[in-house]
């Protein structure tokens, strides 16, 4: 047999009529052209500066910051250096944006689903409460919270008691202090194995689920181990693992206890319920967006309100919920430097005193720009995580 003759290769495109060349040497001079003008805007920035003497260095992290901090999460004096000041006033932010978030979570999810009650009165005051939150600014509802709400409580002699007992003054919140027993290493351990007994049967109960041979009444087992396993430890163990120290009221002050001052209060009741109206309606838009079919072939099948929410529409709406919800937690840890405002020793308070102190602005806020990036982008990355798990696997 003949061979056949084989077909000519086709021309190769030159080289000044190749769209790739173009596009890598576009790209490539746009790189090249922010390079140039960012290394200029850059040496005339340290040129300026080293003119003036505010060079940056960060030297004077080692100084001592000789200044008082109010409210500290770890111990704290005069005397310790301006990296301890700073380590506080973060603390102090990652504090108030863990409650922030938290409360504002739960408190966003109730509303966003009161949003879309049958009830009519429930539906109007949850929309009253998102459009009052939502466009009225953070900075005069802090100062709303603080200077007429907080600082109007009555004296520590006039405390409002209420249970637990938990007293409200001008000096703040007082509550019972929990605190570990002898045998309170043991029930902490305890409660991470119900923790982890727990965990593994819920997953182990969605794999089954997924792969169509769930086993009934698993996933209500799970939540019975991790709420009934440590009580069951609380009454077999000698003595009480956690003791509480309850605040005294004095006639001039309180004594013992848990206090949290105005300042966090306020912030942290200012930052949940303003960021907690953007979650509602995130939490009502993602809801909304599931087919109505999904809902009917849910009651069609027998479940009742809630069983459709928890397990039909909420893993759906969860994966059009994450990404803008993860927003929202990003700017609650931007708006916690509103603590300026009202006294509170965050990060910002903190670092602005110590650029006061130390002649050295630039580098402090430098510094804290970058703590605050990193805080951003390990907090996008948990969410990022979070949104992957959830998002459904198409095949």
């Amino acid at each position: 047999m003949a061979d056949q003759p084989r077909a000519p290769r086709p021309a190769s495109v030159p080289l000044w009529r190749d769209v790739r060349f173009y596009s890598i040497v576009s790209q490539l001079a746009v790189l090249l052209l922010v390079l140039v003008i960012g290394g200029f805007l850059l040496n005339n920035v340290l040129t300026a500066m080293d003119r003036r003497g505010f060079f940056p260095d960060l030297g004077f992290l080692g100084l001592t910051a000789g200044f008082e901090i109010a409210e500290t999460a770890i111990p704290y004096a005069t005397t310790d250096t301006y990296a301890d000041a700073l380590l506080v006033g973060l603390l102090n932010t990652l504090l108030v944006s863990i409650v922030g978030i938290l409360f504002a979570t739960l408190l966003g999810v109730v509303i966003g689903i009161a949003r879309l009650s049958r009830n009519w009165l429930l539906r109007k005051l949850s929309l009253g409460y998102v459009e009052l939150f939502r466009n009225t600014p953070l900075l005069v509802q802090l100062f709303v919270i603080y200077f007429v709400v907080f600082l109007q409580m009555p004296p520590v002699r006039d405390s409002i008691a209420l249970p637990g007992p938990i007293y409200l003054s001008q000096r703040g919140v007082y509550m019972p202090r929990p605190e570990l027993a002898g045998s309170g290493g043991a029930w902490l351990g305890i409660i991470a194995i119900a923790i982890v007994v727990a965990l593994t049967m819920w997953i182990v109960a969605g794999r089954r689920e997924a792969a169509g041979r769930p086993i009934p009444r698993l996933r209500w087992l799970a939540a019975l181990v991790f709420i009934g396993l440590p009580i069951v430890g609380w009454l077999v163990l000698p003595g009480d693992p956690v003791t509480f120290e309850v605040s005294e009221l004095g006639r001039f002050n309180l004594s013992g206890g848990l206090r949290f001052t105005p300042e966090f209060a306020a912030l942290t009741a200012g930052l949940a319920l303003y960021t907690a109206a953007f979650i509602a309606e995130i939490i009502r838009g993602g809801i909304e967006a599931v087919s109505k079919g999904q809902l009917e072939a849910a009651r069609a099948i027998g479940l009742h309100e809630g069983q459709t929410l928890r397990l039909v529409v909420l893993p759906q709406a969860l994966r059009i919920i994450i990404p803008p919800l993860t927003s929202q937690y990003l700017n609650l840890i931007k708006n916690s430097s509103l603590a300026l405002a009202i006294g509170y020793a965050d990060l910002f308070n903190v670092s602005r005193t110590i650029s006061e102190q130390t002649g050295q602005p630039v580098a402090v806020i430098v510094l804290v720009m970058g703590i605050y990036l990193v805080i951003s982008l390990f907090t996008s990355v948990l969410m990022n995580l979070y949104n992957r798990r959830v998002q459904i696997k198409e095949r």
